[in-house]
Formats: structure tokens, sequence, C-alpha cells
């Protein structure tokens, strides 16, 4: 792994919860393997392209990593029924690579989330900062495109993490991580947020890997308290144990 520099930025108002102070410590790598980034991510932290952040709040323990036991999961009856709400969407698999479709998708999908849900609200995405955050990566991510017949209507990135290195990773921790997924308003209906995670769960499963790594959970963030929801999964304690947490 060759890292470029790390730094803190002063404490500023929680993107999760509107009423506290977090502080989020960076880390910009020039390179790494998956194994290395798998060691990582076992230890807090996640990433958007090259840019690696865990949260180092001073007095706050909200953000807690969270992963589920790909192998035992069991779908709950929302989950079976878009699983059944979207029998008909067609997923490709592949590299990622910037297109005027998955920008424009991204641009609507922000845009109703900042209506609905409050987030800010930013300038159309071009493909240079698109690019930043899900094209360029220090090793190889799987894009994950959903279509309708041929109308693209979800996008999602994930990380393949390998098999364990001596003396990089612990046995047993390999899964695969899901980054980022963003989808057309106008199929909310579908439940593709649901779909999506159901989609990596299965091929984890297919894969014989053991997790999959949903990012953090925050209870009182709406927009984080759903991954609990797949069950049987771990969360990962103050002292860097992952235990059981919904059964």
């Amino acid at each position: 792994m060759e890292s470029l520099f790390r730094y803190a930025p002063p404490p500023s108002p929680c993107g999760y919860l509107p009423d506290r102070q977090w502080s989020l410590e960076h880390e910009y790598v020039a390179a790494m393997s998956s194994a290395e980034y798998l060691q990582r991510m076992i230890e807090g932290w996640r990433r958007f392209g090259h840019l690696l952040f865990r949260p180092a709040c001073p007095t706050c323990r909200a953000c807690r990593s969270l992963r589920v036991r790909a192998a035992s999961f069991r779908p709950d009856r929302a989950q079976r029924r878009a699983r059944r709400a979207n029998a008909d969407v067609r997923l490709r698999i592949g590299e990622p690579a910037a297109t005027a479709a998955k920008l424009a998708l991204y641009d609507r999908y922000h845009a109703f989330q900042a209506e609905r849900k409050g987030w800010p609200e930013h300038a159309p995405r071009d493909s240079s900062g698109y690019a930043d955050s899900f094209i360029t990566h220090p090793f190889a991510t799987e894009e994950w495109c959903y279509y309708v017949k041929s109308r693209l209507v979800g996008v999602g990135y994930v990380d393949h993490l390998p098999e364990s290195l001596p003396g990089v990773t612990a046995p047993g921790q390999e899964g695969l991580s899901a980054i980022y997924f963003f989808y057309d308003p106008e199929e909310r209906g579908r439940s593709l947020g649901t779909f999506n995670v159901l989609s990596i769960i299965a091929e984890a499963a297919r894969r014989a890997l053991p997790y999959v790594y949903l990012g953090y959970f925050v209870e009182g963030c709406s927009s984080l308290e759903y991954k609990a929801r797949y069950v049987p999964n771990e969360a990962r304690g103050e002292d860097g144990e992952w235990r059981p947490f919904r059964l």
C-alpha cells in the first residue's frame, strides 16, 4: 500500500445524526491491494475511490460497521416481496465506466433524495467527479448495472475482497463490500435498493464468500438503519471484535 497523506478536518455537523458533531479521519492512498483494504475495512474503515475514511468522533460511537452472514441469510417478508417485484430485472456485472446514462441517473436520484430526505443539493455531476468516486479505484472493483429491458434503472459498485493473505488479513473475513447504489426514482416502487442488497448477498453465497459488508449502521439514522434488517448479521464493537448483532 502507498499512502500519500492522512488528515482529520475539524468537527462539523454530523451527516447521520443532525443533533451531533462528527469528525472523520481520512487517508488518501495512491496504491492498495484488495487484501490490504479488507484488513482496513475489518478495522472500521470505508472508502470512495482512493479516499479512505472512518469515524473518529471523540464522544460518539453511534457508527458501527455491519456485515451479513451470506450463507445463513434469511429474507423477511418485505425482502421476499422486493425479490418478486424485480423478477424482470436483468443484472450485468462488469468493469466501472462513466456514461451519460449513469450520470443522468445519478443526478435524478440525488435530486429526488434532496427533496425527499433533505440531502444536500449539488450541481449535476460531471464525468471527472463521477470517475473520482466510482470509476478510479486502487484495485479492481465491480460495477453492477440493473436493467428493465434495455433501460438502466440502477447502478451499484461492489468490492470483491479476496481470500486473506498471510500477514495481511485475518482468515475467514472475505466477502463482497457494497460501496454505493443509486436508482431511478420513477422505479422506487420496486424497492431496488433492497433488491441490490439481496443480489449481493446471493452472489456472495454463490461465490462461497462468508460475508457481505454493508458499511455503517447508525441507530436513529433512517438512511442507515435498514442494514440491520438483513439477518443474521454482525457488528464491529469498540474493541475491534465482530459479534452477532441481529439474529
